[in-house]
């Protein structure tokens, strides 16, 4: 199926990437621990966030709801974004159109 979006994928990218790295953990899906993640400079850590946020947008093609560390990534088609509850206080919407 895919995600349907009429923005630019790098705009659209970048705008997940920023929250895959403000979910705090997602570095969990590298199967990385603590250490290893604060041990990488941001500039590495923010690549990974990038490669990560690739990953989760067509992932999100063939299941709508995705579990990153501790936060949820959901596609939401009929409103044209994807939502990121980054934590139990804070949500992103990234608009796909």
């Amino acid at each position: 199926m895919g995600v349907k979006h009429a923005r630019e994928y790098e705009d659209i990218l970048v705008e997940l990437k920023d929250a895959m790295y403000d979910i705090g953990d997602g570095y969990l899906f590298f199967e990385m621990d603590t250490t290893e993640w604060e041990e990488l400079e941001r500039a590495q850590q923010l690549e990974l966030m990038e490669a990560l946020a690739d990953d989760v947008f067509y992932a999100l093609g063939e299941d709508p709801v995705l579990h990153v560390g501790r936060g949820v990534v959901t596609y939401r088609p009929k409103h044209h974004i994807i939502e990121v509850s980054v934590d139990e206080k804070e949500s992103r919407i990234i608009r796909l159109i």
